[in-house]
């Protein structure tokens, strides 16, 4: 896609079909004057009073406790600099865009006309009793610093500016993933940092509460090392002036551990690289290009960790990995400010969540195959779905224990459904199941598990105590796979085809033989069949040796249906079998039904499908609401096939009347 394109496809779509990115929407019913009387005049006058009487009554009747303002004066608006208040408008849309779709946090967007740092806080002081917290954003730096720290001495509700803030979590969050792969600790590595902006001084400090030293800390700015003889330096700066005798960013990398880029892109050569210590980690994140490229830095060391700002290489160092989840945590205690201790408590639950392992969902979002902690997955990726209820809680508990939290969490269990369920990502049901399950887990059997994503489910399966996996497969493969992922658990792996096997299939396919040798099967013909995986895993269910069977993944529907009816068969006083789907949506499970079995059924066919499908859905505990569908609309067709399908309704009426 060429430049030009791009800029009109981003035009149209800030433009169209209306402009701008957010929107106020009503919460509560306005349709009637009788619903109106209660939003405005007289009924409203009722929470004023109760507010007046308790300031507290004000996120009990208001959408204060989620509502977050995104304020700027546009003085440093992303690569784009000081372009004043209304041209960064877009931005503040966006990042507002990003609070909702990643927390469920509501956002108001302030643009502030002013650079003067006074009025600036007077007017976010002025606005606050609105909000349930402060985001303060692209406001440049030295101001930054002074504008952030007043006004999270002066207002009683979390403050962030996430210029600084949220690149130092994620990064650090990176970074100690990244020392434990290389072995390093942090309060041993030698660490050059380039820019001494917001930004590159929060990272810094953040590095420093998790242990690293400052006289291994060598910071450049424009104008070269930030050396302790240099004058006229800012408050900021000189925190990290160094005593060493050096100059130059080429004089800095020599047998540094670390490089942390929060400057301009392509300062580092491949020379600078070669002078690094073994495994150098290379954080290169200024945007849109990097201090050095990704495929360079790569290809000059090939024991190099390296993150950068973009989305299209491994490691991107994103700030929606943080800020969303920080207020959420932040606003849910109702925490009078975001301290260090919540900081770090994000730290490590964005450093913990990228050692689990990764969902398959998140391997097909972002197209890959076998994502999982190492050089090249060191962070979460932002559309990871767990982050909503791994975070805000990490972020929760730390503002209780260091006692900034009004509102605490005494069920984390219920709160983590409640985080799951603002943003439609669990579903009760699933929940419901899932429960239920760890209350008594059974032996499933994983008949593809030599396959990485029914390995990874299985993984699952067992990590969140919901099932016993018996993994079918060829041993060697499974046990790879297994490293790969690092799924460390003392498993029952089988193979039907292995020799050690033999007596237990033999077992099988004795019992195999008894069952169908009416049907024409022979007992070497048994024997032979108990070598697949789906005839071995069906008769393990059949005889008491596991609970349940999953396949599929590889094969298809009608190979895995035969083993499971010729041997397990249909339930007592059924005459048919059918297939059912489930659909999760924001607004609950729905049951498709039949989607695989039956081709052409007939009227009697479909209502005794739908009946089964009926008592299939009140197993989950929820009463179905059934509809029936044909290509008719209304009686438009007359097809025998679209005729039958009301026939079939007019049965149910008859038979099931309620």
């Amino acid at each position: 896609m060429s430049k030009q394109t791009k800029r009109r496809e981003a035009l149209i779509y800030h433009a169209k079909p209306t402009p701008g990115k957010i929107k106020v929407v009503p919460t509560k019913k306005y349709a009637t004057q009788r619903d109106l009387s209660l939003a405005y005049s007289p009924g409203v006058a009722e929470p004023c009073l109760e507010i007046e009487k308790d300031k507290n009554n004000v996120y009990k009747y208001t959408t204060k406790g989620n509502l977050v303002a995104v304020i700027s004066n546009g003085t440093a608006v992303l690569g784009l600099g000081n372009i004043g208040p209304e041209a960064s408008k877009p931005v503040m849309e966006g990042k507002g865009l990003l609070f909702k779709i990643f927390a469920d946090i509501d956002v108001f967007d302030i643009e502030v006309d002013t650079e003067d740092v006074e009025e600036f806080i007077q007017t976010v002081k002025n606005i606050a009793p609105t909000f349930g917290g402060i985001n303060l954003e692209d406001i440049k730096a030295p101001e930054a610093f002074e504008i952030e720290r007043r006004l999270k001495e002066e207002l009683d509700i979390p403050v962030m500016h996430d210029d600084q803030h949220g690149t130092a979590i994620i990064s650090a969050a990176a970074l100690l993933n990244a020392l434990e792969l290389t072995e390093k600790k942090i309060q041993e590595v030698k660490i050059v940092v380039s820019g001494a902006g917001a930004a590159a001084i929060s990272c810094t400090r953040l590095y420093q509460a998790f242990g690293a030293k400052a006289e291994n800390i060598v910071m450049l700015d424009s104008k070269g090392v930030i050396r302790k003889d240099r004058s006229n330096l800012t408050t900021e700066k000189a925190e990290f002036a160094t005593h060493r005798k050096i100059d130059t960013l080429e004089e800095a990398m020599v047998n540094a551990d670390v490089f942390i880029g929060l400057s301009t892109a392509d300062i580092v050569s491949p020379e600078m690289l070669l002078s690094m210590a073994k495994d150098p980690i290379v954080f290169a994140m200024s945007n849109p290009n990097p201090e050095i490229a990704y495929d360079l830095a790569v290809a000059t060391r090939d024991d190099i960790i390296m993150a950068t700002g973009r989305s299209d290489h491994p490691n991107q160092v994103n700030n929606v990995l943080g800020f969303p989840f920080i207020f959420r945590g932040a606003l849910d205690v109702r925490a009078t400010k975001i301290n260090e201790e919540m900081k770090m408590a994000a730290v490590k639950a964005l450093a913990e969540l990228a050692k689990e392992s990764v969902p398959e969902q998140v391997n097909i979002a972002y197209g890959e195959t076998r994502l999982a902690f190492g050089r090249d997955y060191i962070i979460p990726k932002p559309f990871d779905p767990r982050l909503i209820a791994e975070v805000p809680p990490a972020v929760a508990k730390a503002a209780m224990d260091s006692g900034v939290a009004q509102n605490p969490i005494v069920n984390w269990e219920k709160y983590k459904e409640e985080l799951l369920d603002r943003l439609g990502s669990d579903n009760k049901m699933i929940r419901l199941l899932s429960n239920r399950a760890k209350m008594n887990p059974k032996r499933v059997v994983f008949a593809e598990a030599d396959q990485l994503d029914v390995l990874k489910a299985a993984q699952i399966a067992y990590d969140e105590g919901i099932a016993i996996p018996i993994l079918l497969g060829r041993k060697d493969t499974i046990k790879i796979l297994m490293d790969e992922i690092e799924f460390e658990a003392d498993v029952e792996i089988i193979d039907p085809k292995a020799d050690e096997e033999e007596v237990r299939k033999n077992k099988y396919a004795e019992g195999y033989w008894q069952y169908r040798k009416r049907k024409g099967v022979t007992l070497y013909s048994a024997q032979k069949l108990m070598r697949e995986r789906n005839y071995f895993g069906a008769m393990m269910v059949n005889e008491g040796d596991a609970d349940a069977m999953i396949s599929g993944y590889s094969r298809s529907y009608p190979s895995v249906v035969k083993p499971i009816m010729e041997l397990i068969g249909m339930a007592k006083g059924a005459t048919r079998i059918a297939t059912t789907n489930v659909m999760m949506t924001q607004r609950g499970p729905m049951f498709l039904s039949d989607t695989s079995i039956n081709i052409d059924p007939s009227a009697e066919e479909l209502a005794k499908i739908a009946q089964m499908t009926a008592r299939t859905v009140r197993m989950f505990g929820i009463e179905p609401v059934m509809a029936m569908i044909s290509f008719a609309n209304f009686g438009s067709s007359i097809s025998p096939r679209a005729s039958k399908v009301k026939d079939a309704v007019a049965l149910l009426h008859e038979q099931e009347p309620d």
